[in-house]
C-alpha cells in the first residue's frame, strides 16, 4: 500500500512538473527578435559619464535627433539616398544637439561623426545577440563621452526599438548561471525528498 502511494506521488510530481516546461519552451519559441541587416545606419549617443544629469541630458538629444532624422529617412528604400541625406545634414544634428543642450543651460562640448567604423560593444537583447564591431552610424559624442551609450538602427527605422535595453554578455551570463544553480538546487531537494520516501518504505 505504502507503494502504491509512492508511485502515485511520483507520477503527480511529473504531472506538475512537465507542463510547466512545456510552456517555457513554447514561450522561447514564441519569441521574436529583431534582426538588423547588413545595410543599415545606426544612431549611438553616448553620454559624458553615467551621472543622472548626464544619462538625461543624453535622453534629450537622443529624442530630439531621432525626430528630426525619423522623418527624413521615412520614405527612403535605398541605402545610398539614405547615406547621401544623412552625410548631408550633418551640420543639422550639429544643430540640434547644440540647441538641446542650450535649453538645458549645458556648456558640454559635443562632437557629431558619420562614418562605417564606429564602435559599438556587444549586447544581448531577449535571446538574439548584436556582436560587437564596427558598424555605419552617426555618433554623437556629448562631454566626454564617457557615460553609458543609446543607439538604434535609423535606416531602415528601426528606432521604435531600443536595443540599448538589452543585457549586457556579461549580466546575461551571470543571470543564467544563478537559474542553473537554482535548478540544481531544485533537483538536489527533491532526490533528498525521494531518499527519505524509500527509507520511509
Amino acid at each position: 500500500m505504502k507503494k502504491l502511494v509512492f508511485f502515485a506521488f511520483i507520477f503527480l510530481l511529473f504531472f506538475i512538473i512537465l507542463p510547466k516546461q512545456g510552456v517555457s519552451q513554447n514561450l522561447d519559441a514564441g519569441e521574436e527578435y529583431q534582426v538588423i541587416p547588413d545595410d543599415a545606419i545606426r544612431l549611438r549617443i553616448l553620454a559624458n559619464s553615467d551621472n543622472e544629469a548626464d544619462q538625461q541630458l543624453k535622453r534629450l538629444v537622443r529624442d530630439q535627433v531621432n525626430e528630426e532624422i525619423t522623418e527624413w529617412v521615412a520614405d527612403i528604400t535605398d541605402i545610398n539616398e539614405a547615406r547621401k541625406l544623412i552625410e548631408t545634414r550633418i551640420p543639422e544634428i550639429e544643430m540640434i544637439v547644440a540647441a538641446t543642450l542650450q535649453e538645458e543651460n549645458k556648456d558640454n562640448d559635443f562632437e557629431v561623426e558619420y562614418g562605417k567604423n564606429v564602435t559599438f560593444p556587444t549586447k544581448l537583447y531577449g535571446s538574439y545577440l548584436y556582436p560587437a564591431g564596427e558598424y555605419e552610424a552617426v555618433l554623437i559624442t556629448i562631454g566626454e563621452g564617457k557615460g553609458a551609450n543609446w543607439w538604434c538602427v535609423l535606416f531602415p527605422p528601426l528606432c521604435f526599438l531600443d536595443f540599448s535595453n538589452g543585457t549586457t554578455v556579461a549580466a546575461a551570463e551571470t543571470d543564467e548561471q544563478v537559474e542553473v544553480e537554482e535548478e540544481e538546487a531544485e533537483e538536489a531537494e527533491v532526490k533528498f525528498f525521494l531518499f527519505e520516501w524509500f527509507d520511509w518504505l
